[in-house]
């Protein structure tokens, strides 16, 4: 599976969080002839169910976007907008949007307020949609109150690396995808484990998808499939373990969880006897899909497999193959592990 040519076709798709219908049927017609069934729940999660007789381990990658709401359409067509997720202001003006119609435009910021204004200083409402509309009208015939609109950023790879919009979360979709694949290839025999791979909604809400996911599937394990903050830029702050090409970040800890520590073990100790490249995960900020998965129920055994990734949310993130691959080995490998007890 090419990783940027599959990263480029999810990226296509309309997918802020809340309104992920075309990602998921995207996923659903990559990931069907891996498994035996698919379903999608009320929220919108896409369930993908390998069938097995041993215990439930669910996998969940996020599919949704952080995105553009449309609040308000001025007399001249300009829009202002609310944010799905968190939009970091100063690294939006000029950058390019699209509507799920196809109506382009471009993020903008209005003059400065006081002579001398910062950077550091912008606020989302500082900000406003281009859509190259004359007027009220003009712009009405072509967007609503209450559209959406994402990043229109192409992905491009350099050497070992990509850049590109929503790695957050599409890239972990990749390693699911990649996954399943290596499961395919692998004999029946090692196929014990009962296996969903669950790309959930709005995660970057709440990890709403998530919670209503694990609370349906009962699963004995939760891993949750995630970027991480990568700690290796200059002058980063070390509030962030991880660096990019080290190798899969098993998740120790982040603000929403702390993994459980038979799962971070057994995922070092599956790391180590087949030879892929790992590192351990701790962020003192942000979270994932584990922080609802671990208190489902009476709880679940949760873990995080993560891909570390530099400057996160922004029009243009970065991942490493090598990271990408690892982590998809990684998965695979948990999948199939025979010692997991129900």
């Amino acid at each position: 599976m090419d990783i940027l040519q599959t990263l480029q076709a999810l990226n296509a798709c309309h997918g802020p969080a809340g309104d992920e219908s075309q990602v998921a049927a995207k996923l659903q017609e990559l990931a069907a002839p891996y498994v035996d069934e698919c379903t999608v729940d009320t929220l919108g999660n896409l369930i993908c169910h390998k069938k097995g007789s041993g215990p439930k381990v669910m996998f969940a990658a996020h599919m949704d976007s952080i995105g553009f709401i449309v609040t308000h359409i001025d007399d001249k067509g300009f829009l202002r907008f609310g944010q799905l997720g968190g939009l970091p202001a100063n690294d939006l003006p000029g950058t390019p949007v699209r509507f799920k119609n196809g109506t382009c435009g471009t993020v903008a910021q209005e003059g400065q307020r006081k002579t001398g204004d910062e950077p550091k200083k912008r606020r989302i409402d500082d900000l406003f949609l281009d859509i190259g509309a004359e007027d009220r009208a003009e712009a009405e015939a072509l967007v609503q109150i209450g559209d959406t609109a994402v990043y229109d950023v192409p992905a491009r790879r350099s050497g070992e690396r990509i850049f590109s919009p929503y790695t957050d979360n599409r890239i972990s979709c990749v390693v699911l995808l990649m996954a399943l694949e290596r499961l395919k290839e692998c004999s029946i025999e090692h196929h014990t484990n009962d296996l969903y791979f669950v790309f959930t909604v709005q995660e970057e809400l709440g990890l709403r998808g998530a919670r209503t996911a694990a609370y349906g599937i009962d699963p004995d394990y939760g891993i949750a499939v995630d970027v991480t903050v990568a700690g290796d830029t200059p002058e980063a702050a070390h509030g962030y373990s991880s660096a990019a090409g080290k190798g899969a970040a098993i998740k120790v800890m982040d603000n929403s969880v702390v993994c459980h520590p038979a799962v971070v073990a057994r995922m070092e100790d599956l790391a180590k006897a087949q030879g892929i490249a790992y590192q351990r995960d701790v962020i003192r900020s942000g979270g994932t899909d584990a922080g609802a998965i671990h208190q489902t129920r009476r709880g679940v055994y949760t873990g995080g497999i993560s891909i570390p990734c530099r400057y996160t949310h922004s029009p243009v993130e970065m991942v490493d193959c090598r990271d990408v691959e690892a982590c998809a080995a990684l998965v695979a490998a948990f999948a199939q592990d025979n010692t997991l007890q129900k």
